[in-house]
Formats: structure tokens, C-alpha cells, sequence
């Protein structure tokens, strides 16, 4: 006689966690164990776990042909975590688990050969949808804490036989109780460490207030670094919402702890990383470094020694704030709001134009060098600041300067006058928000664009940071005092600005 179980559980799609039935039938036969409903190769091996794990726990496997179906059929499964759904389905089929409203419920979790469960990756964006979805989540205890965060709940579980102990109403799991993240507190370097360095320190200010992006040039031991790793310390902690798609995004790879929840991330990857490291990919898609720092600061050190096709791909991102991977079977969107902060050697010795070494490459070369980076690319970065090396008789005597937390007042400051203006950040504007911006300053802007050779979309990112400009000093106008400030952060060179 035929028997059948369907419980609940979720597939990732990307950041999506889409809904997912497994149903088990158990017929007439000779035994036979198959799993349909596109499994990928874990999902397939989950045979042998769960055939060991349901022995190992002094249940029967029963030898009958089983059948799991993992419906919708079209979309790929992958992951261990449809383990105990498929164990417990197996169990519930064959009359060996009696389970009441199994409707309520949805299953995550990898088994071991001894029955154990254990954690998994992507447990968040799945517990989001449970909870939206209006059902309680059964997962490993390890998870637990993470899949808390999601609002719903949840129950955290060391074996298989836990599980069916709740299930059954013998021995109850307790809820996870939602974990309180504690305050952003001021963590990481200090702007205050850096001395001298005017002008850099002031770029910080204007990207930190109006989310725009920055370029650093500067011969090595400028203090470049230094100056993009304090970028973080002068931004707002995140909101709920923003720090919950952050940690979302972070389940997939490696969650972050709480004590971090409400920072916004910092990524650094080296100048040798892949292409799907950089903007995510892969068989099964996965977010890549500019995903990782969503909402955060994304540092890329020595940008001309990055590939350049790599660095054409952020291209799209920096506009769209999201990027999506299309692969044959599947396709997948990741958010990708971030703020580029790139530094760089004017040449490749690193020395060029600097008056107390002698450069070892001709103009020529340190041109070639330069052009490793394209100009479309260069167009949507909005602040090139040029980083002078001070001697060490200059880094002693510089007095230091302010600290993080000095800044952040005012960037915060800064970003409250934006978000009560136009309910965004300036660097997400639209060209015609500025538009007022344009018409006012109209001849000085004509000259300025016919003197520097900017694109019109170089134009409308001047006048962002402007209007960040205006911010920061508290105007409601932008005038032509922060007209020039913004255009000194476009000059290749500085040079003064259009009479």
C-alpha cells in the first residue's frame, strides 16, 4: 500500500528563498531510493546520510521503492540542508513519525551519519520567508541563533531525534529567542591616526556624507590605506532594514557576528581576485566582494594592477547599485549599493613627480600605467585626490587631526539635511534634481566643462558633490564656493578654477 508525506522547506535563488515541497511516496517494489525535482550532486548524496542517519537512530529504513520529489521541478536544489525534511518525510511516509499540522512547519538541516544535525549556510534570507510565510523554522541549534534575527520562529535542534521528539509533542524544543545586536560602537582605526593630510581627510568627509566614491593617487607610504580603512568610522551605524539585507547577503558566504550587525561592512580583496569573487557567480550563484559590501565601503588597493575586464564589470553596479548574474540554468539579482574607494601609484615605480626621488620610468610609461584604468570607469568615480608624501620631519610636527567620531557628526548632520530634502543620499539623484543647480551656475559650469573636457556624466557627479558640499556647511543653496571645491576634485591636476 502506497503511502505519502509533503512538508515544507526553501531553495536559494540568489538572495531569494523561494519555497520548496517535499514529497515522499513509499510504494511496492524492490527497494529503491530516488530523489527527483533537479537535484544537484549534494542533494543526490543525501541518500546515503539520510539512510545512515535514520539507522544510526534506531528507526526503520524501510525497503520499499521511495520516491522524493522536490517540487517546483524546474528549479535546481543544492545543499545539504534538505536532509531532514527528506528524512522526516520518510519517516512520516512509513508510519513511523506522526506529525500534526505539518503545514506550520518548515525543515532546514544537514544530517551526519549519526543522526546529528549540522549547520548550514543561507540560513537567514530562509527564515525571513518562513516567517513570512507565517510558519515556525526547525534548523540545526547552531543556526539557530542567525535565523532569530528574521523575526519569526525558530527552533534550534542538535539531532534528528530531537526533531521528532518535538514533533511528536514528547520533548518540546524551546524558541530561539531573538538576539538583541548591541549598539554600533566605534570600532576599527581612527581618522584621528592621520597625520596631516588635509585635503585627504577632507575627501573622506564629502564621500562619507553624500555616499560618493574616491580615488586616491599618491606615491607609496602616502597614507592612502590609511585613509580608505577610516572611511567606515565615519558612516552612520545601518538601520534594521539595511542590516538585516546586509546580513542576509553575508549568510550565504560567512555570517557575520552579531557584535557587528549594525557596522557596515568593510571589503578588501586583493588585487588578484577572480572575476566571480569580485562580482559573484558560479555554478550556484553566489554574491561576490561588491555584494559583501553592500551598504559598506569597498576598497580596491593598487587598482591598475587589477584585470581590466574586472574592473569594467563594476561599471554597471556603481550605476544601478545591483548586479545580475545570468547563468544557463539559472539567473540570480544581488544588491550591490556600495561606495568605491580605490587607491593607486601614479606610475609604476610609485615615484612619479615626487620631488625628493628620482622616478625610474619616463612619462610615457607612467601613461601607459594610468591607462590601465578606462575613462568610462574613471567618469563614475566622483572625488580623484591627489595623496602628497609628507617627510618624516612634516609627520612629526603635523598636529592630529580630528577623530572619527568629531567627523561623524557632521556627516551624519549632513545626510539627515539629504534625506529630509529628496529622501536619498546626493550621489543617488537623479540628473533632474539638479537641475536648478545646473541653470544657476550656468556659464561658470560651461567654462569649467570646456576647460577640463568632462562628460556630462562627470557634470551631474560634480554637481552631487556639490550639493554634499552645501550639506556639509549647512546651505540650503549651492554656491560657487562649493562649485569649487567639487570641481578641484575633478581636475586631473590641480589648477584653478574658471573665473
Amino acid at each position: 500500500m502506497a503511502s505519502t508525506s509533503l512538508l515544507h522547506t526553501r531553495a536559494q535563488l540568489g538572495l531569494e528563498s523561494v519555497a520548496v515541497q517535499v514529497e515522499t511516496h513509499l510504494s511496492g517494489g524492490l527497494p529503491a531510493f530516488s530523489i527527483v525535482g533537479m537535484p544537484e550532486t549534494a542533494v543526490k548524496e543525501s541518500r546515503d546520510r539520510v539512510r545512515s542517519a535514520l539507522l544510526n537512530s534506531r528507526f526503520e529504513f524501510p525497503q520499499r521503492r521511495i520516491t522524493v520529489n522536490l517540487a517546483p521541478a524546474d528549479l535546481p536544489k543544492a545543499g545539504g540542508l534538505f536532509d531532514l525534511p527528506i528524512a522526516l518525510g520518510i519517516l512520516h511516509a512509513s508510519g513511523q513519525l506522526t506529525l500534526q499540522a505539518p503545514g506550520e512547519i518548515e525543515l532546514l538541516g544537514e544530517l551526519a551519519l549519526n543522526g546529528a544535525l549540522r549547520p548550514g549556510k543561507g540560513v537567514l534570507p530562509a527564515a525571513l520567508a518562513a516567517a513570512r510565510a507565517g510558519r515556525c523554522l526547525i534548523l540545526p541549534a547552531e543556526n539557530a541563533a542567525e535565523a532569530a534575527l528574521g523575526g519569526g520562529t525558530v527552533y534550534g535542534a542538535a539531532t534528528l531525534l530531537d526533531v521528532c521528539a518535538h514533533l511528536q509533542r514528547i520533548t518540546l524544543l524551546q524558541p530561539t529567542p531573538a538576539a538583541t545586536p548591541p549598539p554600533a560602537l566605534d570600532s576599527g582605526p581612527c581618522l584621528a591616526d592621520v597625520r596631516g593630510q588635509v585635503q585627504g581627510r577632507r575627501a573622506l568627509e564629502v564621500a562619507a556624507a553624500g555616499g560618493h566614491s574616491l580615488l586616491l593617487c599618491g606615491p607609496p607610504g602616502s597614507g592612502k590605506s590609511m585613509l580608505a580603512e577610516r572611511l567606515p568610522s565615519l558612516l552612520p551605524p545601518l538601520d534594521e532594514t539595511q542590516a538585516l539585507t546586509v546580513a542576509a547577503i553575508h549568510s550565504l558566504q560567512t555570517p557575520r557576528p552579531l557584535s557587528v550587525f549594525r557596522l557596515p561592512p568593510f571589503r578588501a580583496p586583493h588585487h588578484t581576485a577572480s572575476a566571480i569573487a569580485l562580482t559573484g557567480g558560479g555554478a550556484q550563484p553566489r554574491p561576490g566582494e561588491i555584494s559583501l559590501a553592500h551598504h559598506g565601503v569597498l576598497f580596491l588597493d593598487e587598482l591598475p594592477e587589477f584585470d581590466r575586464r574586472l574592473l569594467e564589470s563594476l561599471r554597471e553596479p556603481l550605476e544601478a547599485g545591483e548586479i545580475h548574474i545570468a547563468r544557463a540554468a539559472r539567473s540570480a539579482c544581488f544588491p550591490a549599493r556600495f561606495q568605491l574607494i580605490a587607491a593607486m601609484n601614479p606610475c609604476p615605480c610609485g615615484w612619479l613627480g615626487d620631488p625628493r626621488r628620482s622616478c625610474g620610468y619616463v612619462c610615457e610609461k607612467a601613461r601607459r600605467y594610468q591607462q590601465k584604468i578606462s575613462g568610462p570607469l574613471l567618469d563614475r568615480i566622483d572625488l580623484h585626490v591627489q595623496v602628497s608624501a609628507l617627510s618624516p620631519t612634516e609627520l612629526i610636527n603635523a598636529p592630529a587631526g580630528e577623530p572619527s567620531h568629531a567627523v561623524r557628526e557632521r556627516v551624519v548632520a549632513a545626510r539627515a539635511r539629504q534625506f529630509a530634502r529628496q529622501g536619498m543620499l546626493n550621489q543617488a539623484l537623479p540628473g533632474n534634481a539638479l537641475g536648478d543647480v545646473l541653470q544657476q551656475h550656468r556659464r561658470w559650469l560651461e567654462q569649467a566643462v570646456e576647460r577640463l573636457g568632462l562628460s556630462a556624466r562627470a557634470l551631474y557627479r560634480l554637481l552631487k558633490v556639490a550639493r554634499t558640499l552645501a550639506d556639509l556647511a549647512g546651505n540650503e543653496q549651492v554656491d560657487h564656493t562649493a562649485l569649487r571645491e567639487a570641481l578641484a576634485y575633478r581636475a586631473a591636476e590641480p589648477s584653478g578654477p574658471p573665473g
